[in-house]
């Protein structure tokens, strides 16, 4: 079993347009391989297309990236099919299918350039966010001795949500803002597993979910400190009968704003916050900074909240023209 991001995102090439791959168990929602760990298996195919078939256009990071998710995917082989949409100087667009069996299961545009050589007009916007984030001292996450964030061990329903083990993930100790607002740092659980732009589409699909901080009130199940007050049976005990539900995306947006080191960082800041949640579906933003407060990437999903038996039920036969859900 593959824990390393890398090792279980790795894919190889069979043609020029045509890369194969292997969702691994361990990084599942359910049955359903998680969306982010989908997104990185993407991104990996991403960077192999660019560093053989398009090496001549020195394009190497991934500057957006569109998903659709159309069907659920399933452990076991990927193919993937790269077409070549757009070639340019300065960026370069693709567009991807991924399949299973006879199933189109995810489809994407994805744009292409070279952060390191560009060039043009840079000018301050004084942006900065609102509230603002708990300062951080880095070097103590680690060691969980930050006196303003505390790591959370073991998410809510993590047994479920299998995926959620492969992070190490830190809350501040005071609660957040609002119910709609997250802040976390995160980090890979492999201690020389380290954040890539590769790697970016996870970052922005492993949350918390908003939703639960509503449907699981007066308990705030994400907080340090119900985790150090109640111990694992007892918060089974707490949560049993309440909602366990699947939060499927339908679609993901991505724009990365800075090339993170090749060696990749330990620790990512990410602010996420949904402004509407209506008849089982709702908006996510993110933002993602590194250690030094620099922009790294934002991205937007659509999502929807549905039973988790509709991650588990089994597929139909006529699965092949059916959507996602």
């Amino acid at each position: 079993m593959a824990f390393k991001l890398d090792a279980a995102t790795a894919v190889r090439q069979v043609d020029a347009h045509t890369y194969e791959g292997e969702f691994r168990n361990g990084w599942t929602i359910g049955t359903v391989p998680h969306g982010g760990y989908v997104s990185a298996c993407v991104q990996q195919v991403i960077r192999l297309h660019f560093d053989t078939t398009l090496r001549k256009q020195n394009q190497p990071h991934t500057m957006a990236l569109h998903l659709d998710f159309l069907r659920r995917t399933e452990l076991g082989p990927t193919l993937f099919k790269v077409k070549d949409v757009k070639i340019g100087r300065q960026t370069s667009v693709v567009h991807v299918t991924l399949s299973q069996g006879d199933r189109e299961e995810v489809v994407g545009y994805i744009t292409n350039t070279n952060l390191d050589t560009e060039a043009g007009y840079s000018v301050p916007t004084d942006w900065v966010m609102h509230p603002e984030a708990p300062p951080v001292d880095i070097s103590k996450l680690d060691s969980d001795t930050d006196k303003v964030w505390g790591e959370r061990k073991l998410w809510p329903f993590s047994d479920f949500r299998v995926a959620t083990q492969r992070i190490r993930a830190w809350f501040p100790r005071k609660g957040q803002h609002s119910k709609a607002l997250v802040d976390q740092w995160l980090a890979l659980r492999e201690p020389d597993d380290r954040w890539t732009n590769d790697k970016l589409g996870y970052v922005v699909d492993t949350f918390p979910q908003i939703l639960e901080n509503y449907l699981l009130a007066p308990l705030d199940p994400y907080s340090v400190e119900f985790e150090r007050e109640h111990g694992v049976d007892e918060q089974n005990k707490l949560m049993q009968g309440k909602a366990k539900m699947w939060y499927p995306t339908v679609l993901l947006n991505l724009e990365v704003k800075k090339a993170l080191p090749t060696a990749g960082v330990k620790f990512l800041f990410v602010r996420l916050q949904a402004k509407m949640i209506r008849n089982g579906r709702y908006d996510l933003e993110l933002i993602v900074k590194d250690a030094e407060g620099d922009l790294v990437a934002l991205s937007h999903h659509v999502c929807l909240a549905v039973s988790s038996e509709r991650n588990t039920a089994a597929r139909r036969k006529v699965d092949k023209d059916a959507s996602k859900l």
